[in-house]
């Protein structure tokens, strides 16, 4: 007789399998677990367990089925938790952005600047009333300072003034001398100068700080500035301004001696009518507080008297912008909830397209059948397990001749075959069965993954409810 009904009848097998404890009819009561009772009790104290596994009768040999402990597995975070996960990291963000935006616009855009202007100057100062709230101007003290006046609407830019001013310099080596007014558009500069030795001097007008610094950068180079001339002996230059802007008129010597130059400086100015204002601060008390109305906006004009004999003509004053706060803690709870309105919205479509997924994939079914049909109870599916076992009762045999750890075994030091060896790892070999099916296709330990991960036996895709080791004695 082939398979496993030869190994259980025949006592000479006794060597084939190895009794690691005592075998299950010496075990107490106490011992033997639930099911092992129910299955002793329905089967007339004989357990019902698949025939190449059953016990012998021989006193030498017995196998012993050992249950496996239940695993517990961990629960899986759930998508509620990730949500609120997604939804913090959101708001800080948006947080963290919307403060980097509001320190941008406080300290760069509407941050303090100081203005150097010179006489007759006429600024107009426009501010933006959705981020300022006032504006803050301070000066030194002096006996005719610069004043300060509020439109609601733009005023006039159509008053033209004419000044003039005279001086004789004497310009060192390698260096230069500026001087810088504030000039609206279609205002003119008109420079006379005479440099009475031979040696040549370079006069140039700059657009801004920026452009001065250019030209010092790179004095021999034209284009570094608005107007750039080398002057020697007697002469005019003219410019005229097409942008409201703070302008340097500079002279530089790059001789190797003091050069003497005299220069006239006329300038025909056009500035702001100050007529029609209805606010007036004179910074005489050093420091005037504009506010500026919201949400309409006003403007203001900064003015600045004439030139005066025995005293420089530049003014210096300090511009301050005074936020508001409002503004920008609107802004941050307006952006931070449309943002999550907008982040709210995606997670609800993802999820709708998610559970549309799943109902496509549950109504479409396996596509892959099971090797076997399907049996209609267990016992049927024993039934078949025996038979597919007595079929390849070689293999089984040399199964359970082998040591349990999958080294080499025998005094020869004999190797497993292949198909003794586990179909899922190829290292350990065969030493577990699958129940109700019967099927001894993997070691015990990728036995219990399977069970665990799929729960279907791998030979015939049946649906797995236990893994019994198998123990040699």
């Amino acid at each position: 007789m082939d398979g496993p009904a030869a190994i259980s009848s025949s006592p000479s097998s006794s060597s084939a399998v190895v009794d690691v404890g005592p075998s299950t009819s010496a075990r107490s009561p106490e011992v033997m677990s639930e099911e092992e009772r129910e299955e002793e009790d329905a089967g007339g104290g004989v357990e019902q367990v698949p025939e190449f596994v059953r016990r012998q009768t021989s006193t030498s040999a017995s196998y012993r089925v050992v249950p496996m402990p239940p695993r517990r597995m961990e629960a899986s975070t759930a998508p509620e938790d990730l949500a609120a996960d997604d939804t913090l990291s959101c708001v800080i963000v948006i947080l963290t952005f919307w403060f980097f935006v509001s320190m941008t616009l406080i300290m760069g855009i509407f941050g303090s600047e100081d203005l150097q202007i010179g006489p007759y100057s006429s600024i107009l100062l426009k501010p933006n009333p959705l981020f300022v709230s006032s504006l803050k101007m301070e000066s030194s003290e002096m006996k005719v300072a610069p004043v300060v006046y509020g439109f609601y609407k733009p005023p006039p830019l159509d008053v033209t003034k004419i000044w003039s001013w005279s001086l004789s310099t004497s310009v060192r080596p390698d260096t230069h001398k500026e001087w810088v007014h504030y000039l609206n558009e279609g205002s003119q500069i008109n420079i006379s100068y005479s440099v009475p030795s031979s040696s040549s001097l370079i006069i140039v007008i700059a657009k801004g700080i920026e452009g001065l610094a250019e030209w010092v950068e790179d004095p021999l180079y034209p284009d570094s500035a608005l107007s750039w001339n080398v002057i020697r002996g007697n002469g005019t230059i003219r410019q005229d301004i097409l942008k409201s802007y703070d302008y340097y008129v500079a002279i530089g010597n790059f001789n190797s001696e003091d050069v003497e130059v005299g220069v006239n400086l006329s300038i025909r100015s056009t500035v702001y009518d100050i007529t029609g204002s209805y606010y007036m601060c004179n910074l005489t008390r050093r420091l005037c507080n504009f506010k500026i109305l919201f949400p309409e906006g006003n403007q203001g004009v900064l003015t600045t008297p004439g030139p005066t004999e025995g005293a420089g003509n530049e003014v210096y004053v300090k511009l301050s912008y005074e936020p508001r706060w409002m503004t920008y803690f609107l802004g941050i709870g307006g952006m931070t909830s449309i943002m999550l309105w907008g982040f709210n919205c995606l997670n609800r479509i993802r999820r709708n397209n998610e559970d549309t997924l799943e109902n496509q994939l549950r109504n479409v079914g396996p596509e892959r059948a099971p090797l076997l049909p399907q049996k209609d109870d267990d016992l049927s599916s024993l039934g078949s397990s025996y038979d597919s076992g007595s079929q390849s009762g070689e293999e089984y045999q040399d199964l359970l001749e082998g040591p349990c750890d999958g080294r080499p075994g025998g005094e020869g030091g004999k190797k497993y075959q292949p198909r003794q060896l586990c179909v899922i790892c190829y290292d350990a070999p065969k030493d577990c069965f699958f129940i109700p099916c019967g099927h001894c296709a993997s070691c015990f330990d990728c036995g219990v993954r399977v069970a665990e991960v799929a729960g279907t036996c791998p030979i015939c895709r049946r649906r797995m409810k236990k893994v019994r080791r198998i123990y040699n004695v």
